[in-house]
């Protein structure tokens, strides 16, 4: 045991920076797979614990004052109901900020849909005026408890009493109201009423709310919202940040093991004289594979405890989400597990990969077996014969022949440098994709940069002209957006109606045409799946007791609701409603044109009248993957490094033999360097093609599946421009020749003795 930890003790020595770079790649591995650990927690826990704490209802059902919803209670599969409690649509404001809200009677603080109380306290008959706030919305608002709350167009004002969290569709302006808990004398005029059912198995939400619609009847339900919907905004850009993180991280986990494969191969090629003495002083084969096993296992070890301990340590103070995410997970039951699991897991990997190239130093004879007198590269080929006649420079023949004549071990080295660079191919392309959401919104579901919403005080006329007075307006859009049940009536889609058939409004299509005549319709990728259907198909809705049926002839990209979008023009809606009136506004700017500036320059021009927002974009909540992205390039450049130092020493390894018949030949130390310096370019840069040519591909499908998955559609991957890509390989090949040539200039200059120790 002694000798086994002196001689791991002075290979260490000898290999100081291989073994830092082994740590390193194996610390940022490990911190990627607990980060993206981290996300994946943080992106189901919190709405899933808001959920257990409030008793939360699957299914929320919006109905006119007239249904009869006691009916639901005796339905198969319902195990309790809350409310039917009375809701009105109002406007609030608070501090400058406005937003649109469902005010729903409360009498009392309910069993199921229970919200917890953040901030404050519940309802209080004694305050007849108070409210509850759901957090999001307050955090909208600048809201606390205490602050007053301000109806537009009316004397009335509203005392917040409490925040409180809760597991129903999250408010989004412009698109989901937000929830306020009233006392019933709070709603005067309710325009509807909304009940919640608690199933006894949340699997059959579907057929609950089918049997609620039939039950019912569909004209009497506004608006239907599920469970699934509810979590899946809840994990929204969380769960991807996990996946990216997960997804990469697994990558990079697959490169470092293929990356401490290749090294210790490579080593052992270059000591099988040192591995037949340790055999003939009496090491087993045993001792020999744990020599190696144990070393690049205690490598991986170190790697994996200092990213265990950052992550557990520092985590929390990563700013953004990221330390958000850290910090909600390190609260979880199965944060310790975790953390234990992960970086084992990450360990026993390494320690597989290493244990096979381990197995084969095991193998090595104790006395080395003669080498045959060929030259390791094999004869030169007909074509590099006649280059050399025709007076191209000996280094590139002989550097390409070095290269690529021994086509196993050739072809598994450039596989291995290929790996990492075709990640990093890949996390370019996704750099670049949320680039391409804020550098060119329209092409990606986003046309417009401002909505806008009117009250009854003026007339669609006036409105439009006092919107495109603005100097920074290019153009408006008028629209309607309103809830639709699908032909199966288990699922509420978003109905939107938006511009005219004289102005139309611009929707960036995937596939198809735009909708220009009547009863037709662009789609989401999100309504598409929901509904079976395809561009070309006619689907049938439900909006309030009158049927709609729209031919969709193009889908479009749809960052909003999940994709479970069907837009037409309002001409088509005022076809079945004459007296439709547009209740927004979609603004397309100027070139140039600050949104928060004309937004301010709106707002006041409306006089109270107008409820201006910027239009959300999904990339906003992606920022923090941009210091992933990062990240993870550098870790993969690491673990490309590696590979390539590995690459380097068994060229210069692998040349020494032919040093005697490249100086007998006339080749001057300086030539024979260029040869390693080529063989090593020209393996990086056929490793660089291959990265390329795979990696675009691969990017583009990986990006678009995400997108089919989240409703948005494929058609929102953007490649990696050329500046950005050819001086990404032009690096990776310079850097390459630049680390081959010091060891490759010192093999060339050994003297003769040292040249004949290495062929012997």
């Amino acid at each position: 045991m002694r000798a086994t930890l002196r001689w791991a003790h002075s290979d260490l020595r000898t290999h100081r920076g291989e073994a830092l770079f082994l740590v390193l790649a194996t610390a940022g591995i490990v911190a990627s797979l607990l980060l993206a650990t981290a996300l994946f927690g943080y992106a189901t826990n919190p709405w899933q614990r808001v959920f257990t704490q409030s008793h939360g209802a699957h299914v929320w059902l919006h109905t006119d004052k007239a249904a009869d919803t006691g009916k639901l209670a005796g339905l198969d599969g319902v195990d309790t109901v809350a409310g039917p409690y009375p809701t009105a649509a109002v406007t609030v404001s608070s501090r400058g900020s406005r937003a649109s809200v469902e005010l729903r009677g409360t009498p009392e603080r309910p069993s199921v849909g229970r919200p917890p109380i953040v901030s404050g306290q519940w309802l209080d008959p004694s305050a007849p005026n108070g409210v509850v706030l759901e957090s999001r919305l307050a955090r909208a608002l600048l809201a606390e408890p205490g602050d007053t709350l301000t109806v537009p167009g009316t004397a009335r004002e509203l005392t917040v009493v409490g925040l409180a969290d809760s597991a129903e569709p999250r408010y989004r302006p412009g698109e989901q109201p937000g929830l306020v808990w009233a006392l019933p004398s709070a709603v005067p005029d309710p325009g509807g009423q909304v009940i919640g059912l608690r199933l006894t198995d949340p699997g059959d939400t579907s057929y609950i709310v089918q049997r609620a619609v039939t039950v019912l009847g569909s004209g009497a339900i506004g608006e239907v919202s599920t469970w699934q919907q509810a979590r899946a905004e809840a994990q929204g850009d969380n769960r991807l940040l996990g996946q990216v993180l997960g997804l990469f991280g697994l990558g990079a986990l697959v490169a470092a093991g293929f990356a401490v494969h290749g090294a210790i191969g490579t080593r052992i090629r270059g000591h099988l004289r040192d591995l037949s003495v340790l055999k003939a002083i009496g090491f087993t084969p045993g001792q020999v594979v744990r020599i190696f096993l144990l070393q690049h296992l205690a490598y991986a070890l170190l790697g994996a405890l200092a990213a265990a301990g950052l992550a557990e340590a520092l985590g929390s103070r990563i700013p953004g989400r990221l330390g958000d995410a850290v910090g909600v997970w390190q609260g979880l039951p199965g944060h310790t597990v975790a953390l234990i699991v992960v970086p084992v897991g990450a360990v026993l990997f390494i320690g597989a990969t290493t244990g096979l190239a381990a197995w084969r130093a095991g193998r090595v004879p104790p006395v080395p077996l003669p080498r045959p007198a060929a030259t390791s590269g094999g004869r030169l080929s007909g074509v590099a014969r006649r280059a050399l006649g025709v007076r191209i420079p000996p280094a590139l023949v002989l550097g390409w022949h070095t290269a690529f004549t021994r086509r196993p071990r050739s072809l598994a080295t450039v596989a291995r440098l290929t790996l990492p660079l075709l990640l990093i191919v890949v996390a370019m392309s996704a750099w670049t994709t949320i680039d391409r959401f804020h550098s060119d919104p329209e092409r990606v579901g986003l046309p417009t940069a401002l909505s806008v919403r009117a009250d009854a005080g003026r007339s669609e006329q006036q409105i439009r002209s006092l919107l495109e007075r603005d100097p920074g307006v290019a153009a408006a859009y008028p629209g309607v957006e309103t809830a639709a049940l699908g032909p199966s009536q288990t699922a509420t889609i978003a109905l939107r109606g938006l511009g005219t058939h004289r102005d139309p409004y611009p929707h960036s299509l995937a596939e198809g045409r735009p909708a220009r005549g009547s009863d037709e319709a662009v789609a989401g990728q999100g309504l598409l799946d929901l509904l079976d259907a395809r561009v070309g198909d006619w689907v049938r809705m439900t909006v309030g007791d009158q049927p709609l049926i729209l031919h969709i002839v193009g889908r479009s990209i749809e960052p909003e609701n999940a994709g479970r979008v069907i837009s037409t023009s309002l001409d088509t809606l005022r076809e079945n409603d004459p007296g439709l009136r547009p209740t927004l506004y979609e603004l397309r700017l100027d070139p140039g044109a600050d949104p928060r500036e004309v937004a301010d320059r709106l707002a006041t021009a409306g006089d109270g009248h107008l409820d201006v927002h910027a239009v959300a974009n999904p990339a906003d909540g992606l920022s923090p993957l941009r210091a992933v992205v990062a990240g993870l390039i550098a870790v993969l450049a690491l673990i490309g490094l590696i590979e390539l130092l590995t690459a380097i020493g068994g060229t210069v390894r692998e040349s020494e033999r032919d040093l005697l018949a490249l100086k007998a030949i006339g080749l001057s130390p300086r030539q024979i360097t260029a040869i390693t310096v080529t063989a090593t370019g020209l393996t990086a840069l056929a490793a660089v093609l291959a990265a390329t040519a795979l990696g675009l591909p691969l990017a583009h499908w990986l990006i678009d599946a995400q997108g089919r998955s989240s409703g948005i559609g494929a058609g929102i991957a953007q490649g990696p421009s050329a500046v950005l890509v050819v001086p990404l390989g032009a690096a990776a090949v310079l850097c390459a020749a630049a680390l081959a040539a010091v060891p490759a200039a010192r093999a060339a200059r050994r003297r003769l003795a040292d040249t004949l120790s290495a062929v012997a």
